[in-house]
Formats: structure tokens, C-alpha cells, sequence
């Protein structure tokens, strides 16, 4: 696979979980690690064994670690931005007389605290839609360097039947694997999609069928 994406080869590493999932990390492909789980290995034929570390040759190929870092950057100054003028107009008008507090138009005042608040918020799930369009793209040039876009997608569905998620799954990292590692559930609906790091497996299965 690294042959095949035109990259260096990755460092390996296997995570003692049963559960079968992968990630990859890494600022650039001289710097990448690719690491898969017992159970990924133990369950995966070949072909689906191709198509995951495709995938996550994908994100190495793509800078998908860089761009994310960079988005995350971004959101995380917006949020702080947010948060020092709203501290700034609290203090700082509990300084004012009560002239200049009885001047100001409530509904301006109003409005750029809602302002303030949704920022933040649209910024997040910018980053979230952000992260699935990555493994949208991961997905596609998996497709691509295999050659055998069914591979990936039966791999994904042995990933989806599995019904317990990762021991050691936390929010900080669950954007980098292939799947979520939580523990799976019944079908979220759009509100939980649309602050999900990944986008429906059932989707990214249906797309990679009609490829």
C-alpha cells in the first residue's frame, strides 16, 4: 500500500484490543504511524485488510492530520477570541457609570452576545463536517489504490457488526480511527450525526457499493 500511494513506509503498531478498528497519525508521510487492533487482524480477510490500511494510507497521503490540526487552530481561537470579549464586556461594563450602561441599545447588546455564543459553535461544527468529508476522501482513494472497493466496504461492515467498542476509547482521539470505538448503539438520527468526527458507516458502505 505504501508502494501503491507513493509514500514512505509507515511505523506499525498493534493495539491489544479485540475490538477491530485502525488509525493513523502523523504531521507528513515521512513522520506517519499507522496502527491497527488485534481483532482488526484477526477478523479481516486479505482484501479487507487491504482496504483499511489503505484508508488509512489515504490520510497519511493526504495530510489529513495537518489539515485537521490547522482547523482545530482555528476553531480553538475563535473560541477563545469569544470567550475574551464576552469576559472583557462583563468586567469591563461593571467599571462603566450607569450613563454610559443606560445609552446602550439592548437589542445591539443582545444580538452580539448570541453572536458570541453561536461563533464558537458554528466553528465546531464546521471542524466535525470537516473531519467526514476527510474520510469521505480517505474512502474514495482507498477505493483507488486497491483497486477493490468492495474490500473496504465489507471490512467496514464486519467493523459496524461488532457490538463492543474499544476499552480504552476517549473523545480526544476518536476522530483519528477508522470508525468510531465507541461502543456501538441503535442508529443516531441527524442531530447526532451532525456532531459526530465520522459520517454514517451505513452511507460510506452504500458509496463504496456503487463504486
Amino acid at each position: 500500500m505504501a508502494i501503491a500511494a507513493g509514500i514512505p513506509m509507515p511505523k506499525l503498531y498493534v493495539i491489544p484490543d479485540a475490538a477491530p478498528n485502525a488509525f493513523a497519525t502523523g504531521r507528513d508521510p515521512n513522520h506517519a504511524v499507522v496502527c491497527a487492533t488485534e481483532g482488526l487482524l484477526g477478523i479481516m480477510d486479505r482484501a479487507e485488510l487491504e482496504g483499511v490500511i489503505a484508508h488509512e494510507m489515504s490520510h497519511v497521503k493526504n495530510y489529513d492530520m495537518l489539515v485537521m490540526t490547522v482547523v482545530s487552530v482555528l476553531v480553538g481561537t475563535i473560541s477563545l477570541v469569544a470567550d475574551w470579549i464576552m469576559r472583557t464586556m462583563w468586567w469591563g461594563g461593571r467599571n462603566r457609570d450607569d450613563d454610559n450602561n443606560g445609552n446602550k441599545n439592548p437589542i445591539t447588546l443582545i444580538l452580539l452576545i448570541l453572536a458570541l455564543i453561536i461563533a464558537p459553535l458554528t466553528a465546531t461544527l464546521i471542524q466535525l463536517a470537516i473531519s467526514r468529508r476527510r474520510e469521505y476522501l480517505a474512502d474514495a482513494d482507498a477505493a483507488l489504490l486497491t483497486r477493490r472497493p468492495m474490500g473496504l466496504a465489507s471490512a467496514l461492515e464486519k467493523i459496524a457488526g461488532y457490538p463492543i467498542g474499544m476499552k480504552n476509547a476517549n473523545t480526544a482521539t476518536a476522530h483519528l480511527f477508522i470508525s468510531n470505538p465507541f461502543k456501538k448503539g441503535k442508529k443516531g438520527n441527524w442531530f447526532v450525526n451532525l456532531f459526530s468526527t465520522h459520517p454514517p458507516i451505513e452511507e460510506r458502505i452504500k458509496l463504496l457499493r456503487e463504486m
